[in-house]
């Protein structure tokens, strides 16, 4: 696909695909500019995690009443040795609590390369909250003309578009800029979208369950992950759930990955009674892995997202698992925790692994009468899919009829 950057890094090729730089390497370059060894990803002068803000103020416009007073001013932020502008810096966000985009500025300038070894070089949809989190956002996947570095893409509808594609830190905070909150990057690179380099497993509660369960549902994948020789990085959704991110080699299209997803979800679902696979909502009871994250387009929040709940979607340690809580950091305490334990997604890229084992399984749940499950309904209908039908909604067969009968 012909992509369109500002300044195109080199590409490094190797088992996990486009990889990020190391701590280990990141201590040893205490120069500012491009790692070696690091396909464009900038790395700041080792220094204070706070990042540096030069205020310009400007003279104020006339606004209503109620309405921000600090729109008439701007901010300039060290965004990995670049400087972004954030018009607005003022402009409340998190009216509850008075966070301004300029605090969402400065959370992603403060964890940028850890923000960015998640999005890097995907093609990534701007989900912007310009009027705060008490307003609906709107999803933008045609980028502004102002974007630094883009890629030409293809949707499930077989439309083509144009996608936001980060290359450095100070792209993750023009996202901020943006007033996107969450960032939403594909589970492929830009370079080869269509093989995907990263497995996701989403664990969402449905009404009546709480974390506890979540949690329980974490450790049966974990055990599972590991019994498939892959490598599972946790992190808090945001939300109500935990995300479980596994890098691939990229060797498989979406539909395999979202197969290995469905054969992982399916077994967890035999070994814990909690855990369901249940598409249809009216059906679904318990914690729901949602394997349609995996197809084409679909998008999660990546690591430390900041949620509309004020919740960052935070990394964490195995066994931190029995600790964790839905609001372990938000948006002021997650400051603390970058602190203390740093980027807990370094070394994800280096994890790549094989999904052949999985991939068995799909063939194992097949012969044993398994087939695919729904897909979204967006998506052309893909072949072995059962019926796209709420089942309240389907025809019954009358009498007389089989099942298979076409209807009128």
């Amino acid at each position: 696909m012909p992509m369109r950057t500002a300044n195109t890094p080199p590409v490094m090729s190797g088992p996990g695909g486009i990889t990020g730089p190391t701590s280990a390497e990141i201590a040893q370059n205490p120069t500012p500019g491009i790692l070696s060894g690091s396909p464009g990803l900038v790395i700041p002068p080792k220094k204070s995690t706070k990042p540096e803000i030069i205020r310009t103020p400007v003279v104020p416009r006339s606004v209503p009443v109620g309405h921000n007073r600090w729109m008439g001013t701007e901010a300039i932020i060290d965004a990995g040795g670049s400087n972004v502008r954030i018009s607005s810096p003022g402009k409340v966000v998190f009216p509850d609590r008075g966070w301004t985009k300029l605090d969402v500025a400065e959370h992603f300038a403060m964890c940028g390369v850890g923000a960015l070894r998640n999005v890097y070089n995907r093609p990534t949809m701007l989900k912007r909250w310009t009027k705060g989190v008490d307003a609906e956002p709107f999803y933008v996947k045609r980028v502004p003309s102002s974007a630094r570095s883009t890629v030409d893409v293809t949707f499930p509808s077989a439309r083509p578009g144009t996608m936001f594609r980060p290359l450095e830190v100070q792209d993750v905070v023009w996202l901020a800029q943006m007033n996107c909150l969450d960032l939403h990057p594909w589970n492929s690179r830009a370079d080869d979208m269509e093989h995907a380099d990263e497995l996701r497993i989403d664990l969402d509660p449905t009404d009546g369950f709480g974390f506890d369960a979540v949690i329980d549902v974490a450790h049966t994948v974990r055990s599972i992950l590991d019994e498939l020789g892959l490598v599972g990085w946790p992190k808090t959704s945001g939300s109500r759930g935990i995300h479980i991110n596994i890098r691939l080699e990229p060797r498989w299209d979406y539909y395999a990955v979202r197969r290995a997803c469905l054969a992982i979800a399916r077994e967890a679902e035999r070994r814990n009674g909690t855990a369901t696979t249940a598409w249809w909502k009216e059906e679904r009871s318990g914690i729901f892995i949602d394997f349609n994250q995996n197809a084409r387009d679909k998008t999660v929040a990546s690591a430390y997202s900041v949620r509309h709940t004020g919740w960052v979607s935070t990394p964490f340690r195995w066994d931190e698992l029995d600790d964790t809580s839905t609001d372990m950091c938000d948006l002021m305490s997650f400051k603390d925790r970058w602190h203390d334990v740093g980027d807990l997604t370094d070394g994800i890229d280096a994890s790549a692994g094989d999904l052949g084992a999985a991939l068995e399984w799909v063939a194992r749940d097949e012969e044993n009468g398994q087939g695919d499950a729904p897909w979204p309904p967006h998506y052309p209908k893909m072949p072995g899919e059962p019926p796209r039908v709420q089942p309240s909604k389907r025809r019954m067969p009358s009498q007389g009829e089989s099942e298979g009968s076409p209807s009128r």
